[in-house]
């Protein structure tokens, strides 16, 4: 359900809500909150509150500070590992300038502003998510330690897989909350675990993982786990991906289960914007210890099932057809990730790009002379970085102030710890 201001004003009275949790993101994807009482509710939609966004890194210097963060009502939910009596809703925000202009800045924003440009051009965008985390142990006294949770593999049962009760933890309260996952299961790592979302509009999806991410972390805590989505705990393990699934939708069809001009230049686009976007999808050093081994992708191709390419067309049809992006990991700001990667398929359709032939091979046995001809991911977050630095493409999704804090930024970041990811 979508509510108004007014309807969240009456639920918060007749819900014993007393506590409001106002949630954005900085560019870096980190979910950042402030926490408001129902008495000033009202007047917050309104005028919205205040922050020192000098304290926020990338967003603004000391000598202009002051952001506004405004509440979308539509984003209410109750927390549901909270108290049930004086309880706690949260809000997702946007932000704007004391002069109400909005902030160029906000992830959130830059989203919305290519979701209003895919409508205008007559699309709409799918997005279903498929999110990989590690589970490890504490150590005797109770800190982060890089001990797994279990020695499971691929989809095995309890008791060897021990994230069982956690995964269900998690997908009841999910549910709780409004959100929809359709599949979980032990991965192929120790300790590695994976859930996997039905479909909703971009914005929502990318919502909808931020919430993931603190539900994940919360509810691991309470069953005596530390959570990570760090992409590469292990050079010798499986990495941790945030596959993205997208559909292309003209009217009421969906142009991939036609397999339409529109669509095949959708994944042009994607293809040939990918390197100057991978800074975005994979933010980390240790992101691009992933690419290229255990199923993550390291050629620019793409097949029809095949899981060794960076695009891959599941078998699928009707409303399921959709083509799978592979790369990004889940460090990233989901907002500018997938801001980029639908851009990108715009792009590729205004300029009615074509789409390069199939790769039907295993990439990860093939030989050299197989691959020779096939461009690679960014190996490296430097060239990664280089690479959006000077992207016209980039430039024209992403305002150049906050680009450059993002790529200052990055460049100078060591890699946080893996409890911190």
């Amino acid at each position: 359900m979508e509510y108004t201001a007014s309807e969240v004003l009456s639920y918060i009275e007749d819900n014993d809500v007393k506590f409001i949790k106002l949630l954005f993101t900085d560019i870096y994807g980190n979910i950042k909150s402030l926490t408001v009482q129902p008495s000033i509710l009202k007047s917050t939609f309104e005028r919205g509150v205040s922050f020192d966004a000098n304290a926020v890194k990338g967003f603004l210097h000391v000598n202009e500070s002051d952001l506004f963060i405004m509440p979308d009502p539509s984003t209410l939910s109750v927390l549901p590992w909270r108290p049930q009596h004086g309880r706690v809703a949260r809000l997702y925000c946007n932000i704007n300038y004391p002069d109400g202009r909005p902030f160029e800045g906000d992830s959130r924003l830059i989203l919305k502003k290519v979701m209003d440009r895919c409508r205008t051009m007559g699309y709409d965008v799918k997005v279903g998510t498929e999110c990989e985390f590690y589970l490890f142990r504490p150590d005797e006294n109770g800190n982060p330690a890089l001990t797994p949770s279990d020695f499971a593999g691929y989809c095995d049962l309890a008791p060897l897989d021990k994230g069982e009760n956690v995964r269900r933890d998690i997908v009841l309260t999910l549910e709780q909350m409004g959100i929809t996952p359709e599949a979980s299961h032990h991965e192929s790592g120790p300790g590695q675990n994976e859930i996997d979302f039905k479909y909703d509009t971009a914005l929502r999806a990318a919502d909808n993982v931020t919430t993931f991410k603190n539900v994940v972390k919360t509810i691991s805590a309470q069953d005596g786990f530390f959570a990570s989505f760090t992409p590469k705990p292990w050079d010798d393990k499986p990495g941790s991906g945030l596959h993205i699934n997208l559909s292309l939708y003209r009217g009421n069809e969906n142009c991939y289960a036609k397999s339409t001009p529109d669509s095949d230049s959708f994944t042009a686009g994607i293809l040939s914007h990918i390197k100057e976007i991978t800074a975005f999808l994979n933010p980390l050093r240790q992101s691009y210890k992933r690419l290229g081994s255990f199923e993550a992708p390291k050629y620019i191709s793409w097949s029809r099932q095949n899981r060794s390419q960076l695009i891959r067309v599941p078998a699928a049809s009707d409303d399921r057809s959709r083509i799978e992006l592979r790369s990004p990991d889940c460090s990233c700001n989901q907002y500018l990730a997938l801001a980029l990667i639908v851009a990108a398929g715009l792009d590729g359709i205004e300029k009615k790009m074509e789409l390069p032939p199939a790769v039907d091979l295993d990439l990860y046995t093939a030989d050299k002379k197989a691959t020779e001809g096939l461009e690679t991911l960014p190996e490296t977050l430097n060239e990664a970085l280089d690479l959006a630095r000077n992207s016209q493409f980039v430039k024209s999704v992403i305002s150049g102030q906050t680009l450059e804090s993002y790529i200052q930024e990055k460049a100078g970041d060591r890699d946080p710890e893996f409890w911190e990811i």
